[in-house]
């Protein structure tokens, strides 16, 4: 189904035009179903778009509060939520996780930090227990089992992507020294305070507003089959008719379980991108913000089979991103979103037919144009 320009709802700052002409040929060309795209510049928003439908059917319209399950892009609202309770002192990032969690020491994970959680190196990329999707949703349950298994590798040797584990892993640390859940802290901390519509645990309410997530024609599998890829991406089976369910959204799960549009993703993120500020009030300190893009570790990673550097909680910027101080992470099937520290700017996407879990580029049209225009200069006004 084409899309004209004409046909995508929202703004851009005068400078922008070849942004909004980028998120409409995602749609001409039949890439997508409903979709939305945001950045912001100097906590302000400077593009907001959207368009297409919010079902498979096409007879609901993607509209401004449309929001929709964003899959992995979730685990950078739990680094921040991290980075959050590390920067009032109550979290030690380079502590051992046991030093908040003690049942978490059992089987040689005693020296296992918070950092190497954060940086997919912790060496729990999975359960070894056997997992069902509805295991995700008994959070003593599913903590438990990290807390008793070994690693998979030695920590802190590589990177393997901690696909589902380290929402949980991060949850139980934030429950510990705060006495609530993740969601709950980044609902009261940060979600509420930036007036941002993402939610980590999705109220009933909020329901009518969620967009279906259209399944890929096909799935290729993600590098050389292992064990470990098959045990990171299958243990549980977490196909989109359970990515669709009332009962996935309300769970809060931190690595996968988000709810949310690019609108409130680039909202949020514009406070790593302004150095720890938001609607002049300071969230971070700047030493904290800059910390994130500390690399804890590199090389090809041990169950995406790609190079990645890892940070607190982000990929680092590589080639293909507007600079240096670039944190990024996206979701399996297309959403993403970039914070570009030096230019003090964030991006975000975010859409409901999924494409390949690795190397979707739609994210890339409407944002390069963004960051393009960012690093030209322009008007400040939509």
């Amino acid at each position: 189904m084409s899309m004209a320009d004409s046909d995508v709802q929202g703004s851009v700052r005068g400078d922008m035009a070849a942004v909004r002409a980028a998120f409409a040929q995602n749609f001409a060309d039949g890439a997508e179903v409903g979709a939305s795209f945001c950045a912001t510049v100097d906590g302000e928003v400077v593009a907001d778009l959207w368009g297409g439908h919010a079902d498979a059917a096409r007879t609901r319209p993607w509209e401004r509060d449309t929001i929709v399950s964003v899959y992995s892009t979730t685990k950078t609202m739990a680094a921040l939520t991290a980075l959050l309770v590390a920067d009032r002192g109550e979290l030690d990032l380079f502590a051992p996780v046991a030093r908040y969690w003690p049942e978490f020491a059992a089987n040689g994970k005693d020296g296992v930090t918070v950092a190497q959680v954060l940086s997919h190196s912790s060496g729990l990329s999975g359960w070894r227990e056997p997992m069902a999707p509805e295991d995700l949703y008994d959070w003593e349950k599913a903590t438990a089992s990290l807390a008793a298994q070994a690693p998979f590798w030695k920590p802190g040797t590589a990177s393997g992507y901690h696909v589902v584990t380290q929402g949980f892993l991060i949850g139980e640390v934030v429950r510990r020294i705060t006495g609530r859940s993740l969601g709950a802290v980044f609902r009261e901390e940060i979600a509420e305070p930036f007036a941002a519509d993402f939610h980590l645990g999705l109220p009933e309410s909020e329901e009518p507003r969620v967009a279906e997530v259209v399944p890929a024609a096909e799935t290729p599998p993600v590098g050389e089959a292992t064990e470990l890829r098959d045990n990171a991406a299958h243990n549980p089976p977490l196909d989109p008719a359970v990515i669709n369910t009332r009962a996935w959204r309300a769970a809060g799960i931190g690595a996968a379980g988000g709810v949310g549009n690019a609108r409130a993703v680039a909202r949020v993120h514009a406070v790593l991108a302004c150095g720890g500020t938001a609607g002049g009030r300071r969230y971070l300190s700047e030493a904290t913000c800059r910390k994130a893009l500390e690399v804890q570790v590199e090389g090809v990673d041990l169950i995406l089979g790609i190079p990645v550097r890892f940070g607190l909680g982000f990929a680092v910027g590589g080639d293909y991103l507007p600079g240096p101080a670039t944190l990024y992470w996206g979701g399996s099937g297309g959403s993403f979103a970039v914070i570009d520290l030096d230019a003090r700017a964030s991006y975000a996407y975010a859409m409901n037919q999924l494409g390949s879990p690795l190397g979707d580029l739609r994210a890339f049209g409407p944002m390069s144009a963004a960051w393009d225009a960012v690093a030209a200069g322009g008007p400040s006004d939509l």
